[in-house]
C-alpha cells in the first residue's frame, strides 16, 4: 500500500532560509520511504497547469534528512528572475544512504579509482522504483503540463536521469544529465526525448567518455542532442552547467514528441 506524506515543515537545518520555500514531503511505499522537496511557482494557482522539473542529486547528497539533496541546483530555481520567467513545479527527491538511482555496477581498481558499468536491462533499484512512483504521483497530484515534463541530475543523478527516461517512455520532453552516463545500447529507447548533456573534460570521478559515448549513440538514433564538454572542469561540471545562460530557455522550449 502506498501513502503520500503531505505535511509541510519549515527547514531548520544548515540550509539557507530560502530553502524552506521547498516544501518537505515524503512518499512511503511499503517499508520504503522517499523524501522529497517541492518548489511551487511564486504565484501558484492550482487552476493553471505548469511545467514540472525533477532534479536528481549525486551520491554525496544521499540521506534521509530531506535537506541535503538541495545542496546543488536548488538555488537556481529560487532566483527571482527564474521564478518570474519560468514558473514551474520543481521536485528534488532524496535517495537513501547506500542506495543508487541507476542500475550500474561500480568496481574499483588497485588505486581505489571507481569504474562504472551501465547495465542494459535488469530490475530497477529500490530508489528508482520509488522515483518512478513519485513521478506518477506528481503528475496526478499537481496541475502539470503533460507535454512539459523535464528531468535533470548530476553524477549519480545524471546516470539516474538517463535510466528514468528509459524506464518511463512517453513521459519526458527533455532531459539534462550532468557528468553521468548510460549504456549505449539503450539509446534507441530514449531517442524521443530532447537532450542537453554536460560533462567536464578533466573529470576524474566519472569519465567524460561515458557522456561522449551516449551522446553519440543518441545522435545515431536521430535524437535531438546537445553535448557540452567543459575543457577546464573536473567532476563539478554542474557549476558551469547551472550558469549556462541558455539552459532554461532551451529546456522550457521543449515539448513532448
Amino acid at each position: 500500500m502506498i501513502y503520500y506524506g503531505l505535511v509541510m515543515f519549515s527547514s531548520v537545518c544548515v540550509c539557507a532560509q530560502d530553502m524552506s520555500t521547498y516544501q518537505k514531503k515524503w512518499l512511503v511505499q511499503g517499508a520504503d520511504t522517499l523524501p522529497y522537496r517541492v518548489l511551487l511557482p511564486e504565484h501558484y494557482d492550482p487552476k493553471i497547469n505548469y511545467p514540472v522539473i525533477f532534479f536528481l542529486h549525486g551520491a554525496g547528497e544521499r540521506g534521509d534528512d530531506n535537506e541535503t539533496q538541495l545542496q546543488h541546483g536548488s538555488k537556481l530555481f529560487l532566483r527571482s528572475d527564474i521564478r518570474k520567467d519560468y514558473p514551474a513545479i520543481v521536485v528534488f527527491p532524496q535517495c537513501s544512504p547506500g542506495e543508487y538511482w541507476s542500475n550500474v555496477v561500480r568496481t574499483f581498481d588497485s588505486s581505489r579509482k571507481v569504474n562504472y558499468t551501465f547495465l542494459e536491462a535488469g530490475n530497477p533499484t529500490t530508489a528508482m522504483e520509488l522515483l518512478q512512483t513519485l513521478v506518477k504521483f506528481i503528475l496526478i497530484e499537481y496541475p502539470v503540463k503533460k507535454d512539459q515534463v523535464y528531468v535533470g541530475g548530476l553524477s549519480m543523478g545524471g546516470m539516474g536521469t538517463f535510466e528514468l527516461v528509459r524506464r518511463s517512455p512517453g513521459i519526458f520532453a527533455a532531459a539534462f544529465p550532468i557528468c553521468g552516463g548510460a549504456n549505449v545500447s539503450t539509446a534507441n529507447q530514449m531517442k524521443k526525448v530532447s537532450w542537453w548533456i554536460f560533462h567536464g573534460k578533466k573529470d576524474d570521478i566519472v569519465s567524460p567518455i561515458f557522456s561522449e559515448k551516449i551522446a553519440a549513440a543518441l545522435k545515431k538514433q536521430q535524437a535531438d542532442v546537445k553535448f557540452t564538454l567543459y575543457p577546464g572542469a573536473n567532476h563539478n561540471s554542474w557549476d558551469p552547467a547551472f550558469e549556462e545562460p541558455g539552459l532554461l530557455l532551451w529546456l522550457f522550449a521543449q515539448r513532448k514528441k
